[in-house]
Formats: C-alpha cells, structure tokens, sequence
C-alpha cells in the first residue's frame, strides 16, 4: 500500500530482455460515500394588494424573493462550513488538521498549512482571524502583497488569496480556524454539489413554487434551495486550527 492506503500499482523499468511483467490493478471503493443533497425552505406569504398595488417602480414580489431567496443563501453558506454531515469544518481528514504554535496564526503556522496540498485556491477565515494573522505578518516584519481574485484586490500569502467568511464560528477564549481548499474536479478537490432542472426552478437547484392563496387572500410561495459539498480527496481541504484572534502583545512590536 501507499502513504494513501490505497493499492500499489505495481510497474517494472529498466529491464532488458523480455521479462514477465507485473499485474496490476487501479483500487477503488466499492461502497464510495453518497452525498444527498441538503435544503434550505422558506414561505414566503405576501398579500395579493401588495403583489397588486406595489409593483411600481419596484416590482414588490421581486423584491421579496431577493430578500428571501438571499437570506437562504446565507444560510446555505452556514450549512456548507458548519454542517456536521457535509460541512467543511467536520468532513477535513486528521491527518490534514494542525494547530498553532503559539496561538496567533503565524506565517510559518501558513506555510505548514500551505505545504500540505498541491495547488491551494484559495483560505477562508473569518476577517478578525485575517487581521490577527496581518499583525503577525507586520511583527515579523514581512510585507504580505495582496493578490487579484474575481476582479478584486483581496490579502494574500505566498499568492493565495484569503477570502473573508462570517460563517467560520469564533469561540468563547477567541479562536477561529482557517481553511484552505483545493477546489474543482479537474483536479480532485472540494467540489459544490447542486441539481439543475429541477421544477419551478428560479435560479440554478433554487425553486419557487406557487402555493395558493388563502381566504385571507395571502400569497404563500415556497422557496427551495438544494445544496451540499464533496471533498473529492482528503488533501484537498486543510484546516488550521486554534487560532487566537483577541492576543495583542505589544512589548514585541515596541521591541
């Protein structure tokens, strides 16, 4: 077996001759995890005078479904990091978890993360856990460059770029944690999982459907949206852990 555990793939080289070549054969799972796709649900209930009186210059149902179908969203964000099933804080293997050496997120606490995984796209953190690692940066004296993602200028290390996200949770003493993600299938990384087509779909794997009104005439309308994430090998998500945010020591910054 490989440090993977996965089977050898037993290949013969530099022989001459004709010698019996190895057998071999590519493992695989036989009972692979399934991921079913989790959902996020709302009503949304709105009196028909509004639907009918309201829709000028802002067409009020509209407006009602983007606060709705946003709030949703969010929550789908929340789902996706914290989830105990699927979450990326509960689903990165142990071998790819490390913790601080001291407490505040270091560069050299950034670089063993970065080490671990090939082709990193990108950390995510919460912005005082981004902070807290700027200040150890600006303590050791190194200048950390910013880099261009999705057309905008965001804080980097070694050229990977930290994406800010409120959904990573800070606890009671003031830790946090920061991910880093090997993202698309191409290269067997974490990947988003969602369903198209479905029916009265709104947006894509997001449906809302019409559910009638009552004899107060309100109109009800269920709002769906169906989600979930698979990380496709164990190296593609890694996880910094006990990070503190709230330790200022200033007597190393004086010094």
């Amino acid at each position: 077996m490989n440090r993977r555990g996965e089977a050898e793939i037993e290949v013969a080289s530099g022989h001459d001759d004709e010698p019996t070549l190895p057998g071999t054969f590519a493992d695989y799972e036989l009972a692979p995890r399934e991921y079913p796709l989790s959902v996020a649900q709302t009503v949304l209930r709105m009196h028909t005078r509004v639907a009918d009186l309201y829709n000028e210059p802002m067409d009020q149902t509209d407006q009602q479904l983007r606060l709705t179908i946003e709030a949703l969203r969010e929550r789908q964000e929340h789902e996706l990091v914290n989830n105990r099933d699927f979450g990326l804080l509960h689903n990165a293997d142990l071998k790819q978890r490390i913790s601080t050496r001291n407490g505040p997120p270091t560069p050299d606490d950034m670089d063993e993360l970065l080490s671990m995984r090939r082709k990193t796209k990108f950390f995510l953190a919460h912005r005082r856990t981004i902070a807290a690692f700027a200040r150890e940066c600006t303590r050791a004296g190194i200048y950390a460059p910013g880099t261009e993602f999705n057309g905008h200028h965001v804080f980097a290390w070694r050229g990977v770029p930290f994406l800010p996200c409120n959904k990573i949770p800070i606890s009671d003493r003031l830790t946090s944690s920061v991910i880093a993600l090997r993202t698309g299938e191409e290269d067997e990384g974490v990947i988003g999982l969602h369903q198209t087509g479905i029916p009265d779909e709104y947006e894509p794997s997001l449906s809302v459907r019409f559910m009638g009104i009552d004899e107060k005439a309100v109109i009800s309308y269920l709002v769906s949206a169906y989600y979930s994430v698979a990380v496709l090998l164990p190296s593609a998500l890694g996880i910094l852990e006990n990070a503190e945010i709230g330790q200022y020591d200033d007597s190393r910054s004086r010094a």
